[in-house]
């Protein structure tokens, strides 16, 4: 991330702290894998449940990811699912990516945006050699002081937990756990 937008950011964060969601683990998988299944139809329909995406893995890229309407209704949100959708707007290959200007569009309701996804893989010393280990660090943040955003955050962070464990095991093991 350029040094202007990270000094943005830090005074933002200083003034108020708003809601995000960010998340660090290790996965026993190269760095380029573990970003390939931020881009890859097959294997973000396996580990994040998508049921379509078109994901361009370079500046100005698409990255669009849509999920069914689930079948329950959160009291804020109405049902989930929808579709999530940015601008890439940085690109290494290996090491991360950045979405701005990205959108959830839910199956009923007004959009929540803009807020910017960022994905950074990072060579991790492995406890097993020769298997290489990435640390994945996950952070989505954007806010607007509302009922609906903070229920936002509320629901994701459970949500990309759980996606987040699917994608260790996926790539782990080449299969996910319920």
């Amino acid at each position: 991330m350029p040094d202007a937008r990270r000094s943005g950011l830090s005074l933002r964060k200083a003034r108020r702290e708003y809601p995000s969601f960010t998340h660090a683990l290790v996965i026993s998988a190269a760095s380029e894998r573990v970003l390939a299944a931020f881009f890859d139809p097959g294997q973000l329909a396996t580990w994040w449940q998508t049921t379509r995406s078109v994901t361009t893995p370079r500046l100005f890229g698409a990255y669009a990811v849509e999920w069914a309407t689930t079948e329950f209704r959160d009291e804020v949100l109405g049902p989930l699912g929808g579709t999530f959708h940015g601008t890439v707007v940085e690109y290494a290959a290996g090491s991360g990516f950045f979405v701005a200007d990205a959108y959830w569009i839910p199956p009923e309701g007004d959009p929540i945006g803009p807020m910017a996804l960022e994905v950074a893989c990072e060579p991790h010393p492995s406890q097993d050699p020769p298997e290489p280990a990435t640390q994945l660090h996950v952070s989505q943040r954007g806010y607007e002081d509302s009922e609906r955003w903070a229920r936002y955050y509320d629901v994701i962070g459970p949500g990309w937990m759980h996606a987040l464990e699917g994608l260790k095991t996926y790539l782990e093991r080449g299969w996910l756990i319920g």
